[in-house]
């Protein structure tokens, strides 16, 4: 009798080793699943991190707390065409571009209308030192309205203006003091390159 215990031995052992292995491998799993989920938690911390701090001004104010609410329906200030010699060699290039500015409110239509032959000289020259192949692109094209914004805020002290979308912000003296600017899109109404 002696020789069954000794067979029913080996047969013990191997079944207590399969377990074994299967509870090993669950917690690796676990762990693994543990670990995925962690740095997905912390990669989202860090992404939504960034994205509060390219919102906020440089004095913590958030750059959109101006437009949060919107005052009204949108007022647009449409410009006459303008038609420009391009800076291509030989000088046989022209754009005819129409536009519109978007402006805050209609009080700040008559406030830009102040000052539009002063901005449409500016855009006239900005334009100008462009060349047709650089207006062809939807990146000139977007660079072009970016720039366009930029020169129209100059009359309302918007040298220093940050110029981001759906926010134009006037750094004024007084620190934490901001006003609003008046424009605060460009859009083309007509695009034309000859």
């Amino acid at each position: 009798m002696a020789t069954k215990p000794e067979a029913a031995k080996p047969e013990t052992d191997e079944p207590v080793k399969k377990p074994a292995k299967g509870k090993k491998m669950l917690i690796i799993i676990i762990a693994v699943v543990l670990l995925l989920a962690l740095a997905g938690g912390l990669a989202f911390y860090f992404v939504s991190k960034q994205r509060a701090a390219a919102l906020e001004g440089e004095d913590g104010t958030p750059a959109t707390a101006a437009h949060a609410a919107p005052k009204g329906p949108p007022v647009y200030l449409p410009l006459d065409n303008m038609v420009v010699n391009l800076a291509d060699p030989g000088g046989e290039k022209v754009a005819q571009v129409g536009l519109t500015l978007q402006v805050l409110d209609a009080k700040a239509s008559d406030a830009v209308k102040v000052y539009l032959p002063t901005i449409r000289s500016s855009i006239l020259l900005l334009i100008s030192q462009r060349t047709s192949e650089e207006l062809l692109s939807q990146e000139g094209k977007q660079k072009l309205a970016k720039d366009i914004l930029r020169e129209t805020l100059i009359p309302f002290g918007g040298a220093a203006a940050e110029v981001a979308p759906g926010s134009v912000k006037k750094k004024s003296v007084k620190a934490g003091d901001q006003a609003e600017m008046p424009v605060v899109g460009v859009l083309f109404s007509s695009f034309i390159v000859q």
